[in-house]
């Protein structure tokens, strides 16, 4: 009997339903656990995603061929029974969990385990076989509560707005951007919003996600006439001709590898803020145990470490090599 579940050069395969997931190479049947770039690739004759994820992937991808299916909801796909469950990622993400002949594998894809008021929470899966993530797979990874991450950025925008600076906040346009609107406290000043952040903005609003009101940054917008303005951006438009016409500016990043001095420095930014939509090292090692999972497989990330760490504990741990990257500190410029 072959596994329920391989692994392949154009990505994780299930034999019994002839179905990828997250794929990076063209294949015929995509099953997709949410809409960044490095899971969901343009290319596939047909994809399956949540109902909340798909919107967005239309929006990036195009014109493609898609079935929506709900959380908890169970399809039959040759032999293959499917379900996706929450990730906590960002909206919409999933996990999709595979049974053949009563094997359970579960691929998580990304997924953080605190539940952050804007994603469908994180519920973990009960299976013999789970596929973790490791991007932050480090005891030195281990995050702060929300609500403590949302007082420091507030703070740090009220004093560069009573500073008569423009605060320039850098974080990914599907999921952080809108977590991170959802801390800001709108009595500090207007927030404006780069064109990736405000498209992706508007294909959440139309799904009912609620959003702080924003202000798109047009290149014709006059940044005179918005003092005291946070702008939310993608990392990679920080320090741009664009945002240069704001003038007077302080900038900073919003990830998890700001716990990292090294990587602040090298940024060159005036703030880091240590928030991410990964599990820290924490939250990988509880959910490994809450999946009751023997067989362990670790994808993107510091993979050797945390499968050795799980080998030494316990666990059947093994590295798979993937094409996922996590979270960079470049996020998409564009989407």
């Amino acid at each position: 009997m072959s596994p329920t579940l391989t692994f392949t050069d154009r990505g994780i395969y299930c034999p019994a339903g002839d179905f990828y997931i997250d794929p990076w190479r063209p294949v015929e049947r995509a099953l997709i656990t949410h809409g960044h770039a490095d899971h969901a690739r343009w290319g596939h004759k047909s994809y399956m995603a949540t109902h909340a994820a798909l919107p967005v992937m239309r929006h990036r991808l195009g014109e493609i061929t898609t079935q929506g299916i709900d959380f908890g909801e169970t399809v039959q796909i040759g032999d293959a029974t499917v379900s996706f469950h929450p990730a906590g990622h960002v909206p919409g993400s999933a996990q999709i969990r595979v049974e053949v002949g009563g094997e359970v594998w579960v691929a998580s894809g990304d997924y953080k385990v605190e539940a952050d008021g804007l994603s469908e929470p994180f519920e973990p899966q009960r299976c013999h076989h789970f596929i973790t993530e490791s991007t932050f797979g480090l005891p030195v990874f281990r995050w702060q509560p929300q609500a403590v991450i949302a007082q420091e950025i507030n703070s740090w925008w009220a004093r560069c707005a009573a500073a008569g600076k423009t605060a320039f906040l850098g974080a990914y346009a599907l999921g952080k951007a809108q977590r991170l609107l959802n801390m800001l406290d709108p009595e500090v000043g207007p927030i404006l919003t780069h064109a990736a952040v405000e498209n992706t903005n508007a294909v959440l609003r139309t799904q009912g996600f609620a959003l702080p009101e924003t202000i798109a940054a047009t290149a014709e917008i006059d940044p005179k006439a918005h003092k005291g303005a946070l702008v939310l951006a993608p990392p990679s438009a920080l320090g741009s001709a664009w945002a240069k016409k704001f003038g007077s500016q302080e900038t900073a990043f919003a990830s998890g590898w700001m716990q990292l001095r090294g990587v602040r420095r090298r940024r060159a930014g005036d703030r880091g803020f240590v928030i991410s939509d990964h599990a820290d090292w924490n939250g990988l090692l509880s959910t490994v145990k809450e999946t009751g999972a023997e067989h362990i497989y670790v994808t993107h990330g510091y993979t050797d470490i945390f499968a050795r760490y799980l080998s030494e504990n316990g666990w059947q741990a093994e590295v798979v090599p993937t094409e996922f990257e996590g979270e960079t500190l470049d996020a998409e410029p564009a989407a």
